[in-house]
């Protein structure tokens, strides 16, 4: 690198990993001799950053952890998690950092370039969080960037989507929603060539592309996009159907139950009756789980041998 500044910045970038970086491997990253890299390193101590150097034929460098924080130095993709995580995490998500977050988040986006700072946007505005824990199939960042952008900007979206125990098929959507439910993302979209409405799970699309047309929003049959998530799953045939008797009042449950998609019918003041439909006897178990409570299983008889298996694995542990 010609640029002494841009070669600095780029050495901060690999040191900033903490992995160790034998001297000639980094130098040939930065395409410099090894008495510049020795140089750069120079640099960086003086600028206040614990560069350890290991000499030797098996020689190189990596950054320690000092007594103060240095300045950091993040690539596009890095600042745009950092920002969304930190949006999250000021929205209340994690308890007793809500103002520390929103600080530091006022801080990183007075700094964001324009293209970023809007993909940051588009992300936190355009997206529904309501699961517990974090959706557990990967979706590349980059496709939900595309998608928050396309509901922003109101402009169509084309992309290929496999339905389950069908063929790919390709789709144009005028986007609504990005919505993260069930440990799993949802784009709710209204289907150019379907005239409707419908739901799409986003790790189940491939290739997702603005077409550059733009569209007036219409409006969605249901009070928010959540809600409609979860009226296109309950629709939707199941494997399973429980039937459980909880020891819980009505109202407690209801308020648990309503983000699994079951449903609540008191009993007396301490129990209820609940329905729970999935695909997952192992989704179904959590979800019972997390009642705390006690509870009896009226069927079906899989769960109740899965919950067996299950608790003979926990009192083995």
């Amino acid at each position: 690198m010609a640029d002494p500044t841009s070669r600095m910045l780029r050495l901060l970038t690999l040191l900033q990993t903490h992995r160790f970086w034998p001297g000639e491997e980094l130098a040939e990253r930065l395409a410099v001799s090894p008495r510049t890299l020795r140089r750069d390193i120079d640099r960086l101590r003086e600028l206040g950053y614990p560069v350890h150097a290991a000499r030797g034929v098996a020689g190189g460098y990596q950054l320690q952890a000092g007594a103060d924080l240095p300045p950091l130095v993040l690539d596009d993709e890095e600042a745009v998690a950092i920002a969304v995580g930190l949006r999250t995490a000021a929205g209340g998500s994690v308890a007793g950092i809500e103002e520390t977050s929103l600080r530091a988040l006022t801080k990183l986006e007075r700094l964001l370039p324009t293209r970023l700072r809007r993909q940051v946007n588009a992300i936190g505005t355009y997206t529904v969080p309501l699961a517990f824990g974090s959706p557990d199939t990967t979706v590349d960042a980059e496709t939900l960037t595309v998608i928050a952008a396309a509901c922003r900007d109101h402009e169509r979206l084309q992309f290929d989507y496999t339905p389950p125990g069908r063929e790919e098929t390709p789709r144009a959507v005028e986007p609504h929603r990005l919505v993260s439910l069930g440990r799993r993302w949802y784009l709710v979209a209204w289907d150019v060539h379907r005239a409707d409405w419908r739901t799409f799970r986003v790790d189940r699309l491939t290739a997702p592309r603005t077409s550059g047309a733009r569209f007036s929003p219409r409006t969605l049959p249901a009070p928010d996009a959540a809600e409609f998530v979860r009226q296109s799953l309950r629709s939707r045939p199941r494997s399973y159907e429980a039937d459980v008797t909880l020891h819980k009042p009505a109202e407690q449950a209801a308020e648990l139950m309503r983000w699994f998609g079951g449903e609540i019918s008191p009993r007396d003041d301490g129990s209820c009756r609940a329905r729970l439909t999935g695909d997952s006897l192992g989704w179904m178990a959590a979800a019972l789980g997390l009642m705390e409570c006690d509870f009896e299983v009226h069927g079906p008889p899989e769960l109740r041998d899965w919950l067996a298996a299950f608790a003979g694995r926990i009192g083995g542990a």
